[in-house]
């Protein structure tokens, strides 16, 4: 595999391959490794994303004095040695394995700590395991669009005492409702999900963007809310990209909310060129690297690992900053007021910038460059 072309990329930001890091050659994207000596910060995309989501944040770290980081995680783009096979062994990406791609990155590059690490959806739940085992290297802490609401607990003083009541069945609850439902997370798990966004009737580029629209503040309808519960009925509130309707895959949720050509066109924070370079990354490897982060979560992998580390709190300097318009923040219920009540026990400030959805640092950059700096100074 080939680095990324120049020609896609802003200047002042690389592109080039790490080889043999925890059976993996990791791609990574790179501003200020001119200057030696420069802390690290190490920035993790989500899904469907990739390094290059972070092509507007990579520079103004760099201008701050840091060596900004951006991999692409195992199981997306240019990064290579991970299985695209639904029945490869799903154990491979487990926390504890990008825990372990991530310190060998850092390494890698000369680093024995990261002054933060920032995480956008998905990888803001990666970057707050990081900063919950290993503190010691991830100096700080940055989540965007997913908040951290606690480890697990493990039950307690149980011998003797009668099998605690089941939960009841959120999933046939929804598959109930009067419009029946489901959740994107256990749609995303399942082995078609790849091929119908894969091979979506409207092409890879088409989907893309259509998901990306649904999922930003271009699209109006995004108010999010505070839910009152786990319920079938609260989880139907939120819009279609997290609770689908029963008998459509993701393709065909979000080519409703396809938009115009003119709005197309009128699109400045990914215009057409830009999302090009996600088009063709997924055309060419898939989706099913990034869908196996939300089969081990549904299958109870993840569950498992943190329940290791029950009563652990986060305790290094974090920040929360997400789009206003953005449901990540509420898709949980109580995980926002859990974050700021006991699960983050510095978290210095929270912020939801105007003008953004589901993805602040490519909607909103300078925003978010600003706060981003300005929380690395101040702390």
């Amino acid at each position: 595999m080939d680095p990324m072309p120049d020609s896609v990329l802003p200047d002042g930001i690389r592109s080039r391959l790490l080889p043999d890091i925890n059976g993996l050659d990791i791609h990574i994207l790179e501003a200020g490794h001119e200057t030696s000596g420069r802390p690290a910060v190490l920035l993790l995309h989500g899904f469907p994303e990739l390094a290059y989501s972070w092509r507007r944040v990579l520079p103004a770290l760099a201008a701050a004095g840091y060596h900004a980081i951006a991999p692409d995680q195992r199981g997306y783009g240019r990064t290579t040695g991970w299985s695209a096979d639904y029945d490869a062994e799903l154990s491979s990406f487990r926390f504890l394995m990008l825990l372990r791609d991530m310190i060998g990155v850092l390494f890698a590059l000369g680093h024995r700590t990261a002054e933060a690490v920032v995480g956008h959806d998905f990888g803001a739940a990666i970057a707050s395991f990081l900063a919950l085992v290993r503190p010691d290297i991830f100096k700080r802490m940055v989540l965007m669009s997913a908040p951290f609401g606690g480890v697990p607990a493990v039950p307690f003083d149980t011998a003797g005492q009668s099998p605690a009541s089941k939960a009841p069945d959120i999933h046939a609850a929804l598959a109930a409702l009067p419009r029946p439902r489901k959740h994107y997370q256990w749609y995303q798990s399942t082995r078609g999900a790849n091929e119908n966004q894969w091979h979506a009737r409207q092409g890879v580029h088409d989907f893309l963007r259509a998901y990306y629209h649904y999922k930003s503040a271009d699209w109006k309808a995004n108010k999010p809310f505070e839910l009152k519960g786990w319920t079938a009925e609260e989880l139907a509130r939120m819009p279609t990209y997290y609770i689908m309707d029963l008998a459509e895959g993701m393709a065909e949720t979000v080519a409703k909310e396809m938009p115009s050509a003119a709005e197309v066109a009128a699109n400045t924070w990914l215009p057409d060129r830009e999302l090009k370079v996600y088009s063709d990354e997924y055309a060419r490897t898939g989706f099913q690297g990034g869908l196996n982060w939300y089969r081990v979560r549904t299958s109870g992998l993840i569950g498992r690992e943190y329940e290791a580390f029950t009563g652990r709190t986060i305790d290094v300097p974090a920040t929360f900053i997400s789009g206003k318009s953005d449901w990540g923040n509420y898709q949980s219920p109580g995980a926002l007021d859990r974050m700021q009540r006991s699960a983050c026990t510095n978290m210095k400030e929270i912020h939801f910038v105007e003008g953004a959805g589901h993805w602040v640092q490519q909607e909103q950059p300078e925003e978010v460059n600003r706060l981003l700096v300005q929380f690395l100074k101040a702390t």
